[in-house]
């Protein structure tokens, strides 16, 4: 059964819409500046904060809540792995720029997966009939975000792979790394938050739809590298149209 909660939802609105105004101002500022830094924690905790609300919204406050902890914890240690041993991501390492951290993984990493990883799954389930196809379209949905993702924070400093890569400095691996670790988190929220016979959270699906937009957008013309604004958003955009048109075609 949906759970209707509106303070969760006018929670929801105001961290959306805090997320956009971050996103709009980050390629504003200067690089490596500390305006740019903070702007990068704003538009994470912002988009956690979003993907929460949305979560209680929907499912309940304890639910939600025991997933985004079993999420942020799980995959700070993933990440804390793949830091320290290479795998699953390929040898990388974090620069010290972004703080706080736990265990040398900056505390905005784990948040983005479950900020991105909830909405990835809604939009899995919105094109998916089985749970098998729902964990593999949701962890490729999840993957596709972070062929933005990771060009952006390597540019910026925040971390990188000694060896460089193929795409940007960043290895096939990675690609690889992400897949399988979105997958497990997809198999997490079948667990801790089942899809609603409803169908999909529109919220949620709406969270990746905009994500999509914003970052093709800002690639193509602020930080000017069309390489990865086509790469990204060949990669999310067929997703999330595909996602909104069930929706909407009911």
């Amino acid at each position: 059964m949906t759970v209707t909660t509106p303070w969760a939802q006018r929670v929801a609105a105001a961290a959306g819409a805090v997320t956009a105004a971050a996103m709009i101002a980050t390629p504003l500022c200067r690089k490596g500046g500390r305006a740019r830094q903070l702007l990068s924690t704003v538009v994470v905790t912002g988009s956690f904060t979003t993907t929460l609300a949305n979560a209680v919204d929907r499912w309940g406050w304890q639910r939600a809540a025991v997933a985004a902890a079993a999420t942020t914890v799980a995959t700070t240690g993933v990440e804390r792995i793949g830091s320290t041993t290479g795998v699953p991501f390929g040898r990388y390492h974090y620069t010290g720029t972004l703080r706080p951290t736990v265990g040398d993984v900056p505390v905005i990493v784990p948040l983005a997966w479950f900020a991105l990883g909830l909405p990835a799954r809604e939009v899995a389930d919105s094109l998916t009939t089985t749970p098998l196809q729902r964990v593999a379209v949701g962890a490729s949905a999840l993957t596709a975000w972070d062929a933005f993702l990771d060009p952006q924070m390597v540019g910026e400093g925040y971390w990188r792979w000694p060896n460089g890569g193929t795409y940007r400095g960043i290895p096939v691996s990675n690609f690889v790394g992400w897949w399988a670790t979105s997958a497990g988190l997809m198999a997490l929220f079948d667990a801790l938050l089942p899809p609603l016979s409803s169908g999909p959270s529109r919220p949620l699906v709406a969270e990746y739809s905009f994500m999509a937009v914003m970052e093709t957008l800002g690639f193509a013309a602020f930080f000017r590298d069309r390489v990865v604004a086509a790469v990204g958003g060949a990669a999310m955009m067929p997703l999330a149209a595909a996602a909104v048109g069930r929706i909407v075609r009911g």
